[in-house]
C-alpha cells in the first residue's frame, strides 16, 4: 500500500512525502526483504560423517602401518601409499607408517565431531 502525504509550509510550496507502508500478517509494517530467521539445528543430533571418527582413530593407532584408517575415511591414494611403504620395504617402513598412523589416530580422537567432519570429511585433508 502506498500512501502520499502532503504538507503545507507557511512561506513556500507544498511538500509531498511518499510513505511506503507494507502490511504484515502479524500487524504493523515490515520491509519487503524481511524474512524470519531460520530455526537453529537441533542440539545433540548426529553429525553426518562423525561415525567414522572412532573406527578411523582406532585403526590409525593399531593398524596405522597398513593405512587402514585412510581407507575408512575414503582416502584411497593415501592408504595405498602407506600400505605400499609397508609391503615394499618388507615391514621396515611400517615403523614410519605406524608412527604416522599413531599420530593421526590421536589427532582424530582429540578433535570434536564438528572439527573432525569439517577437516577430514568435508575438507578432505589427507595427511595430518
Amino acid at each position: 500500500m502506498l500512501r502520499q502525504m502532503r504538507l503545507a509550509t507557511p512561506n513556500g510550496p507544498r511538500l509531498a512525502l511518499d510513505l511506503n507502508l507494507f502490511s504484515s500478517p502479524y500487524g504493523g509494517s515490515t520491509p519487503p526483504s524481511y524474512q524470519p530467521a531460520p530455526y537453529p539445528p537441533p542440539v545433540g543430533g548426529p553429525i553426518p560423517g562423525a561415525e567414522k571418527k572412532i573406527p578411523a582413530a582406532i585403526c590409525g593407532i593399531l593398524l596405522g602401518g597398513f593405512g587402514v584408517h585412510k581407507f575408512i575415511l575414503g582416502y584411497t591414494v593415501e592408504g595405498l601409499i602407506m600400505l605400499g611403504i609397508t609391503v615394499l620395504t618388507c615391514g621396515l617402513g611400517s615403523l614410519i607408517s605406524g608412527i604416522i598412523g599413531l599420530v593421526e589416530g590421536i589427532m582424530y580422537l582429540t578433535k570434536s565431531d564438528q572439527e573432525f567432519v569439517a577437516t577430514y570429511i568435508q575438507g578432505r585433508r589427507g595427511w595430518f
